[in-house]
């Protein structure tokens, strides 16, 4: 669980990495890494560690904690690519990217180390290693670095977006567009700490789609990030009145979800493409649809099938 603090009325006006340094008693440098790896952040608008804390600022923190317990391991979480450098798994729903406050379930990071596998030393802690991540109700690829060199490569492609990201999702309706890009500021929203929004405030987040299959009542689309904001492609559809399906907290019809067996948002990263951080050989690492979302599809498929031969046209 995250928490939210006001900013220190003896702090307004200090650079953001001083502030969070003197609020947790830590050093600058430590400081910095919290904000560099969104640990550590200002509500409502975007903030480095450069920015300047102001008046009515409230600062989040997002810091992983030490568990007493031993972490369950992912024994089904498949390693689809692996060398000296990186590993890339493919992540099953109910796993998290990394340990965070109040989770007690398997993590990729965890799962990975326990499995006997080198992870880089690099990146914050509880958190080394890793520079994309995945929603823990999300399956599919993501990469993790295993030595200091990759950590340090594969951080900048994915912040300078090199890195081609392709998701599919299946959306409630049917889509006006085969195509079209997505542009729109995601930030937390109000009314819960878990939901995010579309608001002038947040940071910005552009998603390009594709259709793939129109079913009708449904649309299968492949989906490419610019942006790595949470939530971003659920939120995204959510604001043009196409929420992914299964996905109750932004919106989604819960019969149909019912109807298809779903528990979570239908929505799976399929491919990672990437330049290798030593070859700089392009890499490409693929994935296939895991049961729940391969059966909820086939649902929809036969529903679909059903209504085209009831149609008197």
């Amino acid at each position: 669980m995250s928490r939210v603090v006001p900013a220190p009325d003896a702090l307004v006006g200090k650079r953001f990495d001083v502030a969070v340094a003197k609020m947790l008693g830590v050093s600058r440098a430590k400081a910095s890494e919290l904000i560099e790896t969104d640990q550590a952040d200002i509500l409502g608008r975007p903030a480095h560690k450069a920015s300047t804390l102001l008046s009515g600022d409230a600062v989040e923190f997002d810091i992983a904690q030490d568990r007493t317990d031993p972490e369950p391991i992912a024994d089904d979480m498949a390693v689809v690519y692996e060398d000296d450098d990186v590993v890339v798994v493919d992540k099953p729903v109910g796993v998290a990217a990394h340990a965070s406050a109040g989770w007690t379930g398997p993590t990729v990071l965890g799962s990975l180390l326990r499995r006997g596998v080198h992870i880089t030393s690099y990146g914050a802690s509880g958190r080394q290693g890793i520079v994309s991540r995945l929603d823990v109700g999300t399956s599919g690829l993501m990469l993790v670095c295993k030595s200091d060199m990759a950590y340090k490569e594969m951080r900048r492609q994915f912040a300078q977006h090199e890195v081609i990201k392709t998701y599919h999702a299946l959306v409630q309706g049917n889509l006006r567009e085969d195509k079209a890009t997505i542009e729109a500021p995601i930030g937390r929203a109000k009314v819960s700490d878990f939901r995010f929004t579309i608001t002038p405030m947040g940071k910005p987040a552009v998603t390009h789609w594709d259709v793939l299959r129109r079913f009708g009542l449904a649309t299968l689309v492949s989906v490419n990030l610019e942006t790595g904001r949470t939530h971003q492609i659920r939120v995204h559809f959510s604001s043009i009145g196409h929420p992914l399906v299964g996905d109750s907290m932004y919106g989604a019809n819960p019969v149909l979800a019912q109807d298809c067996g779903l528990n979570r948002q239908w929505l799976h990263a399929m491919r990672l493409e990437f330049k290798h951080p030593r070859t700089h050989v392009w890499t490409s690492v693929s994935s296939s649809y895991p049961a729940d979302l391969a059966e909820a599809l086939h649902v929809i498929e036969r529903r679909s099938t059903l209504s085209a031969r009831s149609d008197p046209a």
